[in-house]
């Protein structure tokens, strides 16, 4: 009766591919935190209307960013 053996080979690969796995990881953390900022859902919910409903509303869609940022600006 033969038993196999196994082994498991740890790569810890390299210290570029690692500092490129962490950079990744915080710079999508970051676009995530911006995208569920109130303020970018209201751009996307204001881009999503057409010229005719943002006209009614007193807008175009060049000045929807500071509309919504203007106090910032």
């Amino acid at each position: 009766m033969a038993i196999a053996a196994t082994t498991q080979a740890v790569s810890t690969g390299s210290p570029l591919a690692a500092l490129k796995r962490g950079l990744t990881a915080f710079f999508k953390g970051l676009a995530d935190m911006a995208e569920a900022n109130p303020r970018y859902l209201q751009i996307q919910k204001l881009q999503a209307l057409s010229d005719a409903q943002l006209a009614k509303k007193g807008l175009k869609r060049d000045d929807i960013v500071m509309h919504v940022f203007g106090h910032w600006m």
